[in-house]
């Protein structure tokens, strides 16, 4: 009996401690991704591009960990694969703590794709691989414990996605704002330590019960099952596959065109976590034949949403959007799941499962911007997630009769995309707001739910609802669009032919009016939207100005932010004007495109410098601008790192005694007033206050704004104090921004307290 309790109580501590040794390396592996890519920010700007190369560096070496896990496994002795692991684990300390590598600091110009790559290789690479590899040699040396659940070690990849879950989650809310990125990098070193006495604590416990023969018996008796063939390795590279890269997709998407609100892509990395903590359990909270009508209803439902404009609001595409997200990856993980080897294969699995992580962030980071000049990777991906649940290669009729009835609905359904739109236009059939878009996609998800017994032919059916949303005008097929590095742009005529729009994501970049009210085509290049003549910008420009011309002297004027170039309608020929822009295309739109006038007729002479604004700016001399105009939003992304007390110092330097800061603060989700009032005490060498204008008519014409003036002299600010709206920074209780810390939950909260 006692020898019982002590088997008991061993099994017990065997469990307890690779289940606490797998959690911990689970949210060292989460928790050093947004340190590091917070770390970025200030030399690579805040665009969604930045998130997603990191999460595809992460991904490939999250690669590289389980085939050195699997390698190890496979190769060396099991007495000797944890002295092995631990000499690596200690390398990884010479690295440590996490920090920007000196010689990295200023990325090239264009699309720094390979070099941030290159940066993340070299700055964290090293301590990520080995914590990566924890995850799959964790679960094998604990197949080789003779705990009585060593046969289906799996339910421990539960386990690491709840740490991963926590540390994501609690980084944002907790972890960065009371500690900061300095600490937060201290503290990973010495939670990294604690995790490789642990995994040694691990390997020794293994290690003391490796030469049982009950161990003995139950390895033999996993070497006895089969072999995975290909056909079963494809399937789990695809079924992992295809939700990474939709995770990527999704977050691109909703950041670029829906919102850019802050935290925004936490809470899909979140679900995505969440769905393997549920998958890799023996029981799903929804039973399977549940589960796979719901995902299909809400694929198709959400497909049905991208197809129309009508109803295109935030909170019906975010919703339709996560159910879809939420429901594809589900139902892939827990077909992975049900697809799992044993035990013996386990490394290989998790090897081919990461390999499709790989490949799915590489179509969603890499290629797919290079494909489309829109977010249309995002409902291909939706679509293809049908191609995840069981019984869809498996055919009730011979193969060659299933191939003819899948080309057979290939061919008529491109046949009715190409075709029924224009017969429906031509022969009077109007569909007012909705268009004609829906009504062709309500065609295909009926066809589609009359194919259920066929899991084939209804994908394929999907696939062409897709091919209506990427082809006809839809929410993501709108306008002439443009896609780089740092989002996707658009120009397009406003509803009422009278001007030419250019937007960034969900953030308008400025106008130009080209009719006037009668439908006459005009040259106008008065600014519009926020810059328009009566914009606290534009009063900006005339202060300045006015300033100049009672010293006698020409003026410098730096604009950080080009857009449509209207601010260089402001200037004058003797003055020093010059735009800082961090994406070449936008050059090139408000330069070369022929949509926007206001440089080739402004400033043909066009002085522009191409890279992030703390980069560039740094290089100007100091005391050299009389006026720094700071309007550099990407979509409604904040541009955290333009906005802390390093850079307002920045700013500082770079003004001549009399000179002016203007910094655009607009913004729906973000009390950016009261963070700026928290930050100003530590720049005791700038003074600010608030202009807001409220008395714009909110047409393409005038767009009202929120500008933040600071100056180093106090008389500086006297012409700003005199416009209307002018007011003194209010306190909000939030905390100062600076490059070690940036709370973004406490500016959220404030904002929604003051509307």
């Amino acid at each position: 009996m006692q020898q019982d309790n002590e088997a008991v109580n061993a099994g017990l501590s065997t469990l307890v401690v690779f289940a606490a040794t797998t959690f911990l390396s689970a949210f060292l592996l989460f928790a050093i991704q947004p340190v590091f890519a917070k770390m970025v920010l200030p030399v690579l700007g805040g665009s969604s591009s930045v998130w997603a190369v990191a999460l595809l560096f992460f991904q490939s070496a999250l690669l590289a960990g389980y085939l050195y896990a699997h390698l190890l496994i496979r190769n060396v002795p099991s007495a000797s694969t944890g002295f092995v692991h631990l000499a690596v684990a200690l390398l990884a300390l010479l690295v440590l703590p996490i920090g920007l590598p000196e010689g990295w600091n200023e990325p090239p110009p264009g699309n720094p794709y390979l070099w941030q790559l290159g940066l993340f290789t070299v700055a964290v690479g090293l301590p990520f691989f080995a914590v990566a590899a924890n995850a799959p040699l964790l679960q094998a040396w604990f197949a080789r414990s003779g705990h009585p659940h060593a046969t289906d070690p799996y339910f421990l990849y539960g386990a690491s996605n709840l740490g991963s879950l926590i540390a994501l989650l609690g980084y944002p809310f907790l972890l960065e704002p009371t500690f900061g990125l300095t600490a937060l990098s201290e503290y990973w070193t010495i939670l990294y330590c604690v995790l490789i006495v642990a995994i040694g604590f691990c390997f020794l416990l293994v290690r003391r019960r490796a030469g049982s023969l009950e161990v003995k018996q139950q390895l033999a008796a996993e070497d006895a099952g089969p072999t995975p063939g290909w056909r079963e390795r494809a399937a789990w590279c695809g079924l992992a596959m295809i939700p990474a890269a939709l995770l990527t997709a999704f977050t691109t998407h909703i950041t670029t065109d829906v919102a850019s609100a802050p935290l925004l892509w936490v809470l899909p990395l979140s679900l995505y976590l969440l769905t393997y903590v549920l998958a890799f359990q023996t029981r799903l909270p929804l039973p399977m034949w549940l589960l796979l009508p719901l995902q299909f209803g809400v694929v198709v439902f959400a497909l049905l949403e991208l197809s129309q404009t009508k109803h295109d609001t935030w909170t019906l595409t975010s919703v339709a959007g996560l159910a879809a997200f939420f429901l594809a990856a589900l139902v892939a993980h827990r077909t992975l799941f049900l697809n799992r080897p044993k035990a013996h294969f386990l490394t290989e699995f998790y090897l081919w499962m990461s390999f499709g992580g790989v490949l799915g962030g590489l179509f969603a980071a890499l290629i797919a911007p290079q494909l489309f000049s829109e977010v249309l990777e995002y409902p291909l991906l939706i679509a293809l997630s049908l191609a995840c649940r069981p019984g869809v290669f498996t055919t009730r009729t011979t193969p060659v009769r299933e191939l003819i009835w899948l080309l057979g609905i290939f061919i008529v359904g491109a046949l009715i995309i190409n075709n029924v739109p224009m017969w429906l236009v031509v022969n009077g059939y109007e569909f007012g707001e909705w268009g004609v878009t829906p009504v062709v996609g309500l065609l295909f998800a009926a066809v589609a739910i009359l194919f259920w017994r066929y899991r084939a032919r209804q994908l394929v059916t999907v696939l062409l609802l897709f091919a209506v949303v990427a082809i006809l005008p839809s929410a993501v097929k709108r306008g002439n669009a443009q896609r780089s590095y740092y989002g996707v742009y658009r120009v397009a005529q406003s509803a009422d032919s009278e001007f030419n729009v250019f937007t960034h994501g969900t953030t308008l970049h400025g106008a130009q009016r080209i009719r006037d009210f009668k439908g006459n085509t005009v040259a106008d290049v008065t600014p519009g939207t926020y810059y328009y003549p009566g914009s606290p910008m534009a009063k900006s420009v005339q202060i300045a100005q006015a300033k100049m011309d009672e010293l006698g002297e020409t003026g410098r004027f730096g604009v950080v932010g080009l857009g449509a170039g209207s601010l260089a309608c402001y200037s004058r020929k003797h003055e020093q004007w010059r735009f800082f822009e961090i994406d070449p295309l936008v050059v090139d739109i408000a330069s070369k495109s022929g949509h926007f006038t206001f440089l080739s007729n402004c400033q043909p002479h066009f002085d522009g410098v191409v890279g992030d604004a703390r980069l560039t700016l740094e290089k100007e001399p100091d005391h050299s601008f009389d006026l720094l105009i700071i309007d550099a939003f990407t979509s409604d992304a904040v541009p955290v790192h333009l906005m802390t007390a390093e850079a307002l110092q920045l700013y500082a330097r770079k003004l001549t005694d009399n000179g002016v800061v203007v910094l655009h603060i607009s913004n729906r989700y973000l009390d950016l007033e009261a963070v700026l009032g928290a930050t100003l005490p530590l720049v005791p060498e700038l003074k600010g206050l608030i202009v807001s204008d409220d008395d714009a008519d909110g047409t393409y014409a005038q767009n009202s704004s929120t500008v933040a003036v600071f100056a180093k002299d106090m008389l500086a600010l006297d012409p700003y104090r005199a416009l209307p709206g002018a007011q003194d920074f209010h306190d909000g209780n939030v905390s100062a921004w600076t490059d070690d810390a940036s709370d973004i939950l406490g500016p959220f909260l404030s904002q929604r307290k003051r509307f």
